[in-house]
């Protein structure tokens, strides 16, 4: 298969919502219609000590929740569809805006019950300024919920999207009969024979036919007949144009823990679903036809297999094919690298690859090389755009409670602060160590995998301070009136830039005002 041939059969795509909604779930059933797995994990179960593919993380395992992107591939009809699966929990908002950058569309998971989340709100906020194509999933249709025409007004008004139902739920909960697909005019019947739960797909160009009362009661069919024709005269016709330019979303409907409505959804996505989107950089707009290669690094996670002590960068391929040992130059760094053994994954699950193309995700083993937002070429300089850096919102101190283990201890924090959750700060009247986070509860999976990954104990004590702001001056006597000054409030971060630690908005103002020469940066990204 030529170059061209294989990035039109990309589709990589990203999965979003809040949590609970059912997204690890949803992402599982899709790797089983796939074939990438042949067992689904229990997420949750403690009696089968099965676990979701994509949750490989230890501490994502006992609480039942993904706290980092994983990535996964499988071929289906054809295709290589890559997915992205993000946590869904607010205190790792920003591991999932990054992993947009990535993705060429994404499916939104809504829980059938609660509707549209504040989580999901802000994730589709971040696609719709992207103009990212969205298909909706209205998930667990096998619980009592809300009615699926009040749903869809939630949806509009909630999330600002144009919808355009592409399938409508028979029943709900108890009464639940399974889905009339409108795509595909099918009706797919569920059916419940004790826990196990199967589909039936029967085909109903017609649902005025008389049959159809045979199937699921007179009672219900009537009903359907009237939803589906309100549907229709309400909700425009599916364009792939508008979709595709994230003008309209087409949203499902069904059940993922009962693998109920789930191949409808795949089978639809790989029909309409844009193949490798191009990027743009600060300097001009890559093209993923053109030939050199490009790319950039979303996330890094140390660590993903703990026995080995491996970090991985992932990088999405944007233009050109990727070959194993072949030099790439590194535009941060000015240098030439070359990778032996990079790598395709399907969750925790590895295997080394000869080459790959635009959409692809790959992991290329690091130490220590690469920081989030960094650019990989064949030469030509280019930063790429709309990857976010966040400025830290909560603050604790780092204390070690173990002295053997302090060496363990500033390597696994130096490690993990690379994957962009947290960052380091050491103050520079005391030497003492500050992390600061977006979310609480990065501090607790931070203190867990110190512990299980590094064997390095540590703990928090609270502080009180308002913002971490980056300073920056051309005026060297001013910089040094600044740092003088102000020496309490001073810390540098894990790159050794210089950053005020503001105690309250009146301190931070204050300084400001003292130091007109000194620029106040919210977030590292700028140029030193």
């Amino acid at each position: 298969m030529n170059r061209i041939d294989e990035i039109k059969r990309r589709r990589t795509f990203g999965i979003v919502s809040h949590p609970d909604a059912g997204k690890t779930t949803l992402t599982e059933k899709l790797l089983l219609f796939g074939g990438a797995i042949q067992v689904a994990g229990a997420v949750k179960s403690n009696k089968i000590k099965k676990h979701a593919t994509s949750d490989f993380m230890e501490i994502e395992k006992q609480r039942g929740i993904s706290v980092a992107t994983s990535v996964m591939g499988f071929e289906y009809r054809g295709l290589q569809v890559n997915i992205l699966d993000t946590p869904g929990h607010k205190d790792f908002a920003e591991d999932t805006y990054r992993t947009l950058t990535a993705v060429d569309s994404v499916i939104v998971v809504i829980d059938v019950a609660k509707g549209v989340e504040e989580q999901t709100e802000k994730l589709v906020e971040v696609c719709r300024m992207r103009h990212t194509p969205i298909i909706v999933f209205i998930n667990k249709l096998d619980r009592e919920g809300k009615d699926a025409f009040d749903l869809l007004d939630e949806v509009e008004e909630k999330l600002k999207l144009k919808v355009k139902p592409m399938s409508w739920p028979i029943g709900m909960g108890s009464r639940f009969q399974g889905v009339y697909n409108m795509y595909e005019k099918k009706l797919c019947l569920f059916e419940a024979r004790g826990k196990q739960t199967e589909e039936t797909t029967i085909e109903f160009k017609n649902i005025e036919d008389k049959q159809l009362d045979g199937y699921i009661g007179e009672r219900p069919a009537n009903e359907l007949r009237e939803e589906v024709e309100t549907a229709e005269t309400v909700y425009p016709d599916f364009d792939r144009e508008d979709y595709l330019a994230g003008k309209i979303s087409p949203v499902f409907f069904g059940s993922a823990v009962n693998n109920f409505g789930v191949k409808e959804l795949l089978d639809c996505f790989v029909e309409i679903a844009p193949g490798p989107l191009p990027r743009e950089t600060e300097e001009r707009v890559v093209e993923p036809l053109e030939e050199k290669m490009t790319g950039f690094i979303f996330k890094i996670h140390a660590n993903m297999d703990p026995k080995h002590r491996d970090r991985i960068a992932f990088m999405r391929i944007v233009s050109g094919t990727f070959e194993r040992n072949t030099n790439y130059f590194h535009n941060r760094q000015g240098k030439l690298m070359k990778f032996s053994n990079p790598t395709s994954f399907m969750a925790s699950k590895k295997e080394v690859i000869e080459e790959a193309f635009p959409g692809d995700v790959i992991g290329l083993y690091d130490s220590g090389n690469f920081k989030i937002g960094d650019s990989m070429t064949e030469g030509e300089k280019l930063k790429f755009k709309g990857i976010p850096s966040f400025s830290p919102e909560q603050f604790r101190y780092v204390n070690n409670t173990d002295p053997m283990k302090t060496k363990q201890l500033a390597k696994g924090l130096n490690e993990l602060m690379d994957e962009g959750v947290a960052q380091l700060f050491t103050k520079e009247d005391n030497g003492r160590k500050i992390i600061g986070t977006v979310g609480a509860l990065q501090f607790e999976v931070i203190q867990h995998r110190l512990l299980h990954e590094y064997g390095a104990s540590c703990s928090y004590e609270p502080m009180s301070m308002h913002k971490a702001c980056w300073v920056k001056c051309d005026d060297p006597l001013a910089m040094k009136e600044f740092e003088q000054r102000r020496k309490k409030d001073l810390a540098t971060d894990k790159d050794g830039h210089l950053v005020f630690m503001a105690e309250s908005a009146w301190m931070l103002k204050m300084a400001q005002e003292n130091h007109p020469k000194v620029q106040f940066y919210f977030t590292s990204e700028m140029d030193y």
